[in-house]
């Protein structure tokens, strides 16, 4: 469902929005509230029609018959990759991998899987500096599975083979956290000398609460080539976010008035133009 809809005038300040400069939304969408369950942020960037993707983002996992059944009923395409577990391809090629279960009453996002470059390096970065406990780990297929509590979505680390890409995407993965630790982990982000990608800064949303965030990079993926290969990394004061994140039942129609109201697709089509390709 849709938790809520928010429209911006110009870029974020930590590049919420990736590097890009102009108006965007973001529209944040799960299977509860963002309080306890894990949440998948769109981004819409105005006049941007498709993004580049890369190989850093490797899929969400949930368990639900539903979707699978509702797949199925629209013809959606679904290739089974193992016995009851479905790969689904969402527009614009992100994959969600569903699990042919009946629907958990908690989160049913399993778990979000991305790509590293060097797994065991990875695994010392979120694990000793990051504070994440260790699931799994399986040096065979180049996998582990973490995670900060037994009843949330986990973290899934799958070692690519090579350097993690960003594309053009520049998606990151956030955690809340009580705001006074905040300067604690910049300071010792500061101390093990690992890259800090935004210190610690305020971040406002029109008529809602404003969080304080800091945003790392996973340093083991970076490569001087491709420059953008680390996993950006956001934790946010817990006690403003609550506030600003909190469900609006407006959510849908604010979405719908804003998707009705941009006519880029028919200014392109009459201009005989394609949006621009990031």
């Amino acid at each position: 469902q849709v938790l809520r809809h928010e429209e911006f005038d110009e870029g974020c300040k930590a590049s919420c929005n990736g590097p890009y400069d102009g108006r965007w939304s973001k529209t944040m969408v799960g299977y509860g509230p963002e309080d306890n369950h894990f949440v998948a942020e769109l981004t819409y960037n105005y006049g941007i029609g498709e993004y580049r993707l890369g190989n850093d983002f490797l899929g969400i996992t949930l368990v639900s018959s539903q979707a699978v059944s509702n797949a199925k009923k629209m013809g959606w395409p679904l290739k089974e990759v193992t016995a009851g577990i479905f790969e689904a391809e969402a527009p614009g090629g992100y994959k969600f991998y569903l699990e042919d279960k009946e629907q958990l009453k908690q989160d049913p996002v399993q778990k979000v899987t991305l790509g590293v470059s060097d797994l065991q390096k990875s695994v010392t970065y979120w694990s000793g500096l990051l504070g994440m406990k260790i699931y799994e780990k399986d040096e065979e297929k180049q996998r582990a599975l973490l995670g900060y509590a037994d009843n949330q979505c986990k973290l899934e680390l799958r070692a690519v083979g090579g350097a993690v890409d960003h594309g053009t995407a520049f998606g990151r993965i956030a955690f809340s956290c009580a705001k006074e630790e905040l300067p604690n982990i910049e300071a010792l982000m500061k101390k093990e000398n690992q890259k800090i990608l935004t210190p610690l800064v305020s971040l406002d949303t029109p008529g809602k609460a404003t969080v304080q965030v800091i945003i790392l990079a996973d340093p083991v993926s970076y490569s001087p080539a491709l420059k953008l290969c680390f996993h950006e990394i956001c934790f946010v004061g817990d006690e403003a976010f609550r506030d600003l994140s909190k469900v609006d039942p407006n959510g849908d129609k604010l979405l719908d008035d804003a998707m009705a109201a941009d006519n880029s697709d028919k200014w392109v089509a009459a201009h005989k133009k394609q949006k621009a390709a990031a």
